[in-house]
């Protein structure tokens, strides 16, 4: 919920914080290390039976997870390999803090309440494969009652009411296992009817068409292929052939030969074929009935001088 609501929120408080740290040589996967580490001994405090310390250290145990993301936008150091190592800290964290709250449950209640705990670690496991799958896919599958940061204010709500009046703390720990499977059946029908809806036509840009929808789009495509396979060659393209066709010792180059099926280009056609139109004919005759005159030679006048 914090994640799909109020993430820009989030990231503008915690961008001051995230360059304070860096201007102090914090890196991102530091935070991430010290994170895991607090973890692990929240997770100690909390097998022992001291739920109330153990829910004030999950305060440093989570925040890490909160500015590591502002760090490494801080310092320009995001990459692959530290959301990696950030989603599988996330997970060993999970296990190691509801781990310790079962082993607590099997040493200090009795019948079947340390399942609930293992329930809960199952549903989470749940929430982030699904969200992770999704992305993969390209489908939307965020947002929900029960994120990690949700689910980490849950537990500390739930073991302070433990350490306070102990039959709270298995209530609340069914109030969240129930919160964190209808988050889980949420994503799974929020990309379960993304994936099954018929595909968006996507708008492509073009220069002098303005936006078209991808059916239009593919429709140019294929008529600008067509036109490419069936237009003339210029007579730029059929001058190059011809260069590169040169002759060893010829003072011109000699034209490539015709493939079959190629259409001549037009300065080609227009030097190799002969003048076909009317008035070409026309005049071509004409010349060939003319007299010719020698030059500088006169013809007799009417008065036969």
């Amino acid at each position: 919920m914090f994640d799909g609501r109020w993430r820009r929120a989030v990231d503008r408080g915690t961008r001051p914080a995230g360059t304070a740290l860096k201007r102090v040589g914090l890196s991102a996967d530091a935070l991430t290390g010290f994170g895991l580490v607090m973890s692990i001994a929240t997770s100690v405090v909390i097998a022992s039976g001291h739920l109330f310390l153990g829910a004030f250290l999950l305060i440093p145990t989570g925040l890490p997870d909160l500015l590591d993301g502002p760090v490494a936008k801080a310092s320009g150091t995001t990459s692959v390999r530290g959301s990696f190592f950030d989603s599988v800290a996330d997970r060993v964290s999970d296990a190691l803090l509801l781990g310790g709250l079962t082993w607590y449950l099997v040493a200090r209640h009795d019948g079947q309440a340390a399942v609930i705990p293992f329930a809960i670690l199952a549903a989470s496991s749940l929430v982030s494969y699904q969200r992770a799958k999704a992305e993969l896919l390209g489908l939307p599958a965020k947002g929900g009652l029960m994120e990690r940061a949700e689910r980490m204010v849950a537990l500390g709500v739930a073991m302070l009411a433990g350490s306070l009046w102990s039959p709270l703390l298995i209530p609340l720990l069914l109030v969240m296992l129930g919160l964190v499977l209808v988050t889980a059946v949420g994503r799974f029908s929020r990309a379960w009817h993304a994936a099954g809806a018929p595909p968006r036509p996507l708008a492509v840009a073009y220069p002098a068409g303005g936006e078209l929808h991808a059916g239009q789009g593919d429709l140019r495509h294929r008529a600008l292929a067509r036109w490419r396979q069936g237009r003339v060659d210029s007579r730029w393209r059929a001058w190059r052939q011809a260069r590169d066709n040169v002759t060893p010792g010829a003072r011109t180059p000699t034209l490539a030969p015709r493939r079959a099926g190629e259409p001549l280009g037009r300065w080609r056609s227009r030097r190799q074929a002969a003048l076909s139109s009317r008035s070409g004919r026309i005049w071509r005759a004409r010349r060939s009935v003319r007299p010719r005159s020698r030059s500088g030679s006169r013809h007799p006048d009417a008065s036969g001088r």
